[in-house]
């Protein structure tokens, strides 16, 4: 018997063979699953300044329900659903910039540090900056958008000493007030007021106090935006002609506090002041087409927002190739 077997044939039929093989599990993967992450650093320019963003972990909220208010709790699982989001863990990201102007290498917000309030993922931001290169004792200033523990967590190590020995640090003077202040120890507040105390008071000597619309480190400027904290603030950051604003908790999450702006937050010392400061600056922003970078907004929290509606939308930034 002759067998007539054509070239397509013989290549469908080695192909199904291979396909066979990997399948049934009899051959053995040319390489073992390596189980681990990329560094968790980004690095772009901005005008004739370098911009190393880096992260301090993952931190989970849990279920929404209770900590973004105002809105149904079922239009606020829709709008995570919908968005391919877990409809019943908010997980917001910590992403501080440093920026490298030729002249000071200036640090935006230190992470939780040892804090683990929300959970084991985050405190990273010391290991993100050793991968990217850059030495605490190298940082020349490091600015706070507010003193929550999040954002000032990462001043002093475990032993309450300073990680960073060569800087100054900027913040508002009515949030050191407030976050310090020994009498709100019985408070609602403990917590906050603990881990500010621990990171703030053992730098009390360094701390510069910015005013809004001042202009306190070259290409710096402060933008008050209260409400989140009574000294929360914002920062326009520029060199060489481009610029983009650091926000801070001006917005906590790209989908939630961005199609409702004036949805309320948990944490927000005075939520209504909160939600009108984000609309009014969110406006001003997305007019000028003023690039962003989110402390909270996912990996690496750089893009635009533009208006829709009555709310906003984020799009994020191609990440930039440094050739």
């Amino acid at each position: 018997m002759t067998l007539n077997v054509s070239r397509r044939s013989l290549l469908a039929l080695g192909a199904g063979l291979g396909a066979s093989t990997i399948l049934g599990g009899t051959a053995e993967a040319r390489a073992p699953k390596l189980g681990t992450q990329t560094p968790y650093w980004h690095r772009f320019t901005l005008g004739d300044a370098e911009v190393t963003v880096v992260s301090d972990g993952p931190l989970p909220l849990g279920d929404p329900s209770g900590t973004f208010t105002g809105v149904p709790k079922e239009e606020v699982k829709k709008m995570l659903s919908d968005n391919f989001l877990s409809p019943d863990n908010v997980v917001l990201e910590q992403n501080s910039p440093i920026v490298n102007t030729g002249d000071k290498l200036i640090l935006f917000d230190t992470g939780m540090g040892t804090s683990q309030l929300f959970g084991k993922t985050t405190g990273r931001q010391q290991k993100s900056m050793k991968e990217a290169g850059i030495k605490p004792e190298d940082i020349d200033a490091v600015v706070l958008s507010h003193a929550h523990i999040d954002h000032i967590g990462g001043i002093v190590d475990a032993d309450n000493k300073p990680l960073f020995p060569n800087a100054q640090y900027y913040i508002a003077q009515s949030d050191l007030d407030f976050w310090t202040d020994e009498g709100k120890m019985g408070s609602p507040l403990k917590d906050f007021i603990v881990h500010a105390r621990k990171n703030l008071l053992p730098v009390r000597d360094r701390i510069v106090f910015f005013k809004d619309g001042q202009e306190f480190l070259p290409g710096v400027q402060a933008i008050a935006a209260p409400g989140h904290t009574v000294g929360h603030t914002i920062f326009m950051v520029s060199s060489g002609g481009k610029s983009f604003a650091f926000l801070g908790d001006l917005s906590h999450h790209a989908v939630l506090l961005l199609e409702r702006p004036r949805m309320e937050f948990s944490y927000d010392t005075d939520p209504k002041q909160a939600a009108a400061s984000r609309v009014k600056l969110l406006e001003m922003l997305a007019a000028n087409k003023t690039a962003v970078m989110s402390y909270h907004f996912a990996w690496p929290g750089y893009g635009h927002v533009a208006k829709v509606g009555e709310g906003f939308h984020y799009y994020p930034e191609p990440m930039q190739m440094m050739l």
